[in-house]
């Protein structure tokens, strides 16, 4: 096979406010990359893993950055439609003080990538890969995006591939919480790997314990799942058994935003390589934890040599 990960998803130029306080009291931004997706393939990237990413830029000055930033990464950027009629979408994201959750203001609506279609699957490129990471983030930005995850995951596991998924709950994108609900559970029920936070398996199953999460999603047919605990760690439960990882220490939170994504990273990345499910979850709590110490969405993933270099 020619790729280790493929993935679909939207690329976003990221803004960051160059001081905390409301975004319109910013007077200057740092420019970065964004996207759940793409921040788990330049994850996957650094590690050294072979991975494909298909989406659709403008050829606009924010699409091209974000073009070359993902083939520095090492991606192969092959099934990446740039359309000079469309716009790339952006984003703003504040800062907050002693870290947390930043505000963060999306321009995205009708975005190039929101645009693509099934129709535009290279089958055989998708299939030579041997696993797809799938995040609820890009079939919340159109029915035809909805329709192109939803194909995607068909042909992988005919293929007999494996899938992961994460929930990436984007409540904004959707009509109502009960669609996005239905639509986040009917995606997972098609995955191998499912890994949600607590708090959003809250919601999708109604479960509040992460025993509950799992339990549901192994019901509906997952091999595995992962429930992130933020700083106390994770819970996992899968065919080979269950059991809690303890989070890393963090002297200061910076920013939370791509933790989730780092820690897929780790998790995928581990997997592929044959560790233990412990092991795996261990990384991607490392992963994670680097994360949050900085400002940027991916600043915080390691390289393989750092990776080795903590013995994991």
């Amino acid at each position: 096979m020619s790729l280790d990960v493929v993935t679909f998803g939207e690329a976003m130029l990221l803004l960051v406010a160059d001081r905390p306080g409301p975004l319109e009291d910013a007077e200057s931004f740092v420019k970065r990359t964004a996207g759940a997706e793409t921040n788990v393939a330049i994850g996957l990237a650094r590690l050294g893993v072979k991975i494909g990413w298909a989406s659709r830029l403008g050829t606009d000055s924010m699409g091209r950055y974000l073009l070359r930033a993902m083939q520095e990464e090492g991606m192969d950027c092959s099934h990446v439609v740039c359309d000079p009629t469309q716009q790339t979408g952006f984003q703003f994201k504040g800062r907050v003080a002693g870290g947390g959750d930043p505000p963060v203001e999306y321009h995205r609506k009708g975005s190039a990538a929101s645009l693509f279609h099934p129709e535009q699957i290279d089958e055989r490129w998708l299939t030579s890969a041997r696993h797809l990471h799938v995040t609820g983030v890009f079939p919340a930005l159109s029915d035809n995006c909805l329709a192109t995850t939803q194909r995607s995951m068909q042909l992988m596991r005919a293929a007999g591939r494996t899938i992961s998924f994460d929930p990436n709950l984007r409540p904004t994108l959707w009509p109502t919480p009960e669609r996005m609900r239905e639509v986040i559970n009917g995606l997972a029920a098609q995955a191998d790997w499912v890994l949600p936070g607590m708090e959003e398996g809250l919601f999708l199953t109604g479960a509040d314990t992460p025993e509950g999460v799992a339990r549901f999603y192994r019901d509906l047919g997952a091999k595995l799942v992962v429930v992130k605990l933020g700083p106390e760690g994770a819970y996992f439960d899968g065919e080979a058994g269950s059991g809690h990882v303890p989070g890393f220490p963090v002297p200061q939170v910076v920013d939370t935003v791509g933790a989730g994504d780092g820690f897929s990273a780790g998790v995928i990345s581990g997997l592929l390589e044959g560790c233990s499910v412990a092991k795996a979850v261990k990384r991607g709590a490392w992963i994670g934890a680097r994360a949050v110490q900085v400002l940027g969405d991916t600043e915080g993933l390691p390289t393989r040599a750092l990776l080795d270099e903590a013995g994991l």
